[in-house]
């Protein structure tokens, strides 16, 4: 018997971004669609970038998660279009980000406020971090660099 695509979108919850263990995929947003076409399962999946260096790290947690499930017939897709935003972030992504100490991203194009301790007080260090759609900021109160995940 086939599992749900609702018991499938909870199993990929369960998958961690590779970059940033923290949030899952499907808080990230890059689960697009999940569907049965007969027996095979079919995850679409659309990365953040289209260069993104962990897409293929993705692709193999997506099948390892799934055939640790049961899944025999997998076929994942790759969808470029839409291209993948910030604003599909999920809001229990935003928050594990930010307790994570990573700043969510913001409409203005910078952080609303340091993770850590809250302060607005706040300057950018460097517009590249430790991965390309994260910036180097630093709190003026509390002192501590943090990464802010860019709006895209």
């Amino acid at each position: 018997m086939q599992p749900s695509v609702d018991q499938v979108y909870t199993w990929l919850d369960d998958v961690p971004d590779p970059e940033i263990p923290v949030i899952s995929l499907m808080d990230l947003g890059i689960i697009r669609h999940v569907e049965w076409a007969g027996d095979t399962l079919e995850v679409t999946v659309t990365p953040t970038y289209s260069g993104c260096p962990a897409t293929t790290i993705i692709n193999l947690d997506i099948e390892t998660a799934l055939r640790g499930h049961g899944i025999e017939k997998l076929a994942l897709k790759r969808q470029l279009s839409p291209p993948w935003t910030t604003d599909w972030l999920t809001e229990k992504g935003r928050k594990k980000l930010e307790e994570y100490g990573i700043a969510p991203p913001q409409p203005a194009g910078g952080p609303a406020q340091c993770p850590r301790c809250q302060s607005h007080d706040l300057e950018r260090l460097s517009q590249f971090g430790s991965t390309p759609c994260k910036a180097q900021w630093r709190c003026k109160s509390c002192l501590e660099p943090f990464d802010y995940f860019k709006c895209i």
